[in-house]
């Protein structure tokens, strides 16, 4: 248990929630000082109201009847339950009436407002007074009075006891201290129960976090449902451990295929040269070694594409990126792949369009639309009677799309997301040469350049189509 609150002392949670307290605390503390120190300057004002017009009241009933009237009047509301402090005194200070019992000499020797302790006797109500005895001697207490000289030189003292704005400051401490302590028992509990449940998900990560450390990759963090700031951290760090996952099941997969399909090439190198050492023969040794050159270049080409592949997805930036007109870029390669074309039967064609640009870079570009095309050709070279490819670019409102088509097989609808990952062949593609990773490039090319790669077609028949961003600016 103490282990447990060591712990949520220490947690974000229970810092913040100790820091609202106190800036709590302190707003609280300042408006309720605010409010009562603004009630007390009311009930006060509101006292000198009352005193000033007590005043004026007496002043007529002297104005009607002269001293006597006055002393009359001010000993009957003197002994009135809850009466205001009442003195009339000679001109040398001698009380004459009232019901003052006891004040400081030099009150009454200036006239005005002042505050003072006073001690009088109080009187209880009607039906419990005796022959207008007193019920209590009060005193001292603080009272608010005025001092006025009348035309005939005696000194009337009104005032009134400050002991109801008192009471009420008293009863705002006290509110004020149980307010106080019912919110620090609160938070206390508030803090103790939401730390608590913070510190539990915290732990709930923690472990989760520890066992996919260990080797658990396909575990992921708790997902609450709250939708607060854990649950979102939970998602995001699950995102990117699910994109750890696929990088390294790409990896392995990789590795796997690499070890597949460099194995035949190596292994016929090996025996090729075997051969050639064990015949002799002149030009049988040149026709070995031919060979062995022709499955080296393809296993350069195969790592190249590795290496260039790794290159665009790392964020490979080429310098030489520049505004290019595709359009040349598609007929130069129709162009280059027409005599192969020929060769194996089949038509190919082109409909580019002059003025198509975009920004990009143009031995990326060429290299992976001469892939595509070589790919087209060499699967549609004896399928069907009349076996074609047809290489089309056209604007399409803010892209440049290059669409690659054949007559050949195609790709089922299924095989398509895979056919675009690294050395996956499809079994209708065993039987050709290839490593399988010319739509991968073709892919990583596009992701580089800000466009995409989709597969369509009917099956048979596949389109490839390259998607740009337009450019704006005329082709260089």
């Amino acid at each position: 248990m103490l282990g447990s609150i060591s712990a949520l002392m220490k947690t974000t949670a229970a810092r913040l929630s100790a820091l609202y307290l106190l800036l709590f605390a302190i707003c609280a503390v300042g408006l309720v000082f605010y409010m009562g120190s603004l009630t007390m300057r009311m009930l006060t004002g509101q006292i000198q109201d009352t005193v000033s017009e007590e005043v004026l009241s007496l002043g007529r009933a002297y104005q009607r009847g002269g001293l006597t009237t006055l002393v009359r009047v001010v000993e009957g509301r003197s002994r009135q339950p809850g009466a205001y402090l009442y003195i009339i005194a000679d001109p040398t200070g001698r009380i004459l009436g009232g019901n003052v019992q006891s004040l400081e000499p030099q009150v009454l020797g200036a006239e005005g407002w002042t505050e003072r302790p006073f001690s009088y006797e109080r009187y209880g109500e009607p039906e419990t007074r005796t022959a207008d005895v007193p019920t209590a001697r009060e005193g001292p207490h603080m009272a608010m009075a005025v001092v006025v000289r009348l035309p005939n030189q005696m000194i009337l003292l009104v005032g009134r006891d400050l002991g109801e704005p008192e009471r009420f400051g008293n009863v705002i401490r006290r509110a004020l201290i149980v307010a106080f302590g019912m919110m620090g028992l609160g938070a206390l509990a508030i803090w103790f129960l939401v730390g608590r449940r913070a510190l539990k998900r915290i732990d709930n990560i923690s472990d989760a976090s520890r066992r996919i450390m260990g080797g658990d990759l396909s575990g992921r963090l708790p997902v609450a449902g709250a939708g607060d700031e854990f649950d979102r951290l939970s998602q995001n760090l699950n995102e990117m451990l699910a994109r750890i996952g696929a990088l390294n099941e790409g990896l392995k997969q990789v590795s796997d295929n690499i070890a597949h399909d460099l194995k035949t090439p190596l292994t016929r190198l090996r025996n090729r040269a075997e051969a050639a050492l064990a015949r002799g023969n002149e030009p049988q040794h040149r026709a070995a070694l031919e060979a062995t050159i022709a499955e080296s270049d393809q296993l350069i080409r195969t790592f190249n594409a590795i290496l260039m592949i790794s290159r665009l997805e790392s964020g490979y930036s080429a310098e030489n990126t520049a505004v290019i007109d595709l359009s040349a870029i598609v007929a130069d390669v129709v162009e280059l792949y027409e005599p192969a074309a020929d060769e194996v039967g089949v038509a190919l064609a082109a409909d580019a369009p002059a003025g198509l640009v975009i920004s990009g870079n143009r031995e990326l570009i060429g290299q992976s639309l001469s892939n595509i095309v070589d790919n087209a050709i060499k699967y549609s070279a004896g399928f069907g009677e009349h076996p074609r490819v047809r290489v089309a670019a056209k604007r399409n409102g803010g892209e440049v799309v290059v669409s690659i088509c054949d007559t050949g097989p195609g790709i089922p609808p299924e095989d398509r997301a895979r056919a675009t990952e690294r050395f996956v062949r499809l079994e209708q593609s065993r039987s050709q040469p290839g490593s399988g990773l010319g739509l991968s490039l073709a892919k990583a090319v596009m992701t580089f350049h800000g466009g995409r790669l989709e597969l369509s077609g009917e099956n048979p028949g596949l389109c490839v189509s390259m998607i740009f961003p337009a450019g704006d600016s005329p082709a260089p």
